[in-house]
């Protein structure tokens, strides 16, 4: 037993558990791909300025749960608490929008950190896939991520889990509603903290989960009630551009999400088996943030989907992936010669595309074949000084138990035909 274990709020992925999230991550890749996301990977610290300024002072995950150390030359850095602002980062500092093709789309998969008290579904250390369009200001491209994210969790066979949609109007419209909710939440009984945020950030206010503080919401100012004539149109023709996509959703007014850089399009995607804890993803358009961070104006939409959210959800519906065996072929060899000439097949199977392993350690052949079966193989090459006599390997079928003769060099031709 070791002395060490994994910090609180913070997981091991082993197998056989870890194939699973390496299928999710590349089922809610496999969409992006097909649509023109390149993939982009950032350090996982940034300097504490971007998410102060892009992600917002007044936010839970700045104020409250960002992890942050000072280095040895005084430089203030901060684990990524959330994508996005890395990777907008990452796309000024390279002059992707000078290329002349927007919108730049990346796709991203990684870890965040955020210190926060561990519970089913929230961690300290997560993983996400996301997904960010820089640089255009099109419902076309909102919808577009939007659908690509349904058809992620659609291909991994989820259906227990709805899409909400709202609008936070722009610069335009937002302040005149700011004003208005202001007034009405002033007038309500809140903690101290709370009334903090109504001055600083009050549609975050909107989205506080406490009951007492939702009874007190009833009648509260909408912003649909205030959007312009322009956001209006917009959310609109994104709502047109789902519907007929067959993308079913829930508009949401209260819909704010955590984050004070989302204008227009926001979205969350939540699961009905996961609790309290039941957002699985979620994003929206950010049109502002380039110049929030210090560069030019690049209206852009993105979302991140959380993969131990989606793994949640997954044992939530009883769903299990048809994953591909680790090990198709296991290799025993009975003996030292036996031992040098299977080696060698091995490797030419494994060259050849064929997923092999190998009886290492000297085991006699009950434990070796134990070893076989435990590691999920199809068939095991058994091999003696007898067959290295006759130049042929006994292929063996662990599913049917059927067992033949075959000539050396025709093994590797042989296991191909038989996968298909």
């Amino acid at each position: 037993m070791s002395t060490f274990k994994a910090p609180k709020g913070t997981y091991d992925l082993t197998p056989p558990d870890s194939a699973i999230y390496l299928a999710v991550r590349e089922a809610i890749a496999a969409p992006l791909k097909r649509s023109g996301y390149g993939y982009i990977e950032t350090p996982g610290f940034e300097q504490v300025e971007l998410f102060s300024r892009g992600v917002g002072e007044s936010t839970d995950i700045v104020s409250k749960e960002m992890y942050t150390l000072t280095t040895r030359g005084g430089d203030e850095l901060a684990l990524r608490p959330e994508g996005t602002a890395s990777v907008l980062r990452a796309a000024l500092e390279a002059n992707l929008h000078k290329a002349g093709n927007l919108p730049v789309k990346l796709w991203y998969s990684g870890s965040y950190y955020r210190y926060e008290r561990p519970q089913a579904g929230r961690y300290r250390h997560f993983s996400q896939v996301g997904a960010e369009a820089i640089g255009a200001e099109d419902p076309a491209l909102d919808a577009e991520l939007i659908i690509l994210a349904v058809d992620a969790y659609k291909s991994l066979g989820l259906s227990d889990f709805r899409l909400l949609l709202n609008s936070l109007g722009d610069k335009e419209c937002r302040p005149a509603y700011r004003e208005a909710l202001q007034g009405f939440l002033r007038g309500l009984d809140l903690d101290e903290d709370t009334r903090r945020r109504i001055e600083i950030n009050p549609l975050r206010v909107l989205d506080d989960k406490r009951e007492a503080v939702q009874k007190q919401l009833v009648g509260a100012p909408m912003l649909r009630d205030h959007l312009c004539e322009a956001c209006k149109a917009y959310h609109e023709e994104v709502r047109a551009l789902l519907t007929a996509a067959g993308v079913d959703f829930v508009d949401d007014e209260k819909l704010v999400r955590g984050l004070d850089y989302y204008t227009r399009t926001t979205f969350e995607f939540v699961h009905g088996g996961l609790g309290s804890q039941s957002a699985v993803g979620g994003g929206g358009r950010y049109d502002g943030l380039s110049e929030m961070i210090g560069g030019p104006a690049l209206p852009s939409v993105g979302w991140a989907l959380g993969v131990d959210r989606t793994v949640l959800a997954l044992k939530a519906e009883g769903i299990e992936l048809d994953l591909a065996a680790a090990t198709q072929v296991y290799a025993v060899p009975l003996g030292e010669e036996a031992r040098k000439t299977l080696f060698g097949l091995v490797t030419e199977l494994r060259r050849a595309g064929v997923a092999t392993d190998f009886a290492f350690g000297g085991k006699g052949l009950k434990n070796a074949m134990k070893s076989a079966n435990r590691s999920g193989a199809r068939f095991a090459l058994v091999a003696g000084e007898r067959d290295l006599a006759e130049g042929v390997v006994q292929l063996k079928d662990l599913e049917s138990g059927e067992q033949t003769a075959v000539a050396f060099d025709a093994v590797v031709s042989e296991l191909l035909a038989r996968q298909g």
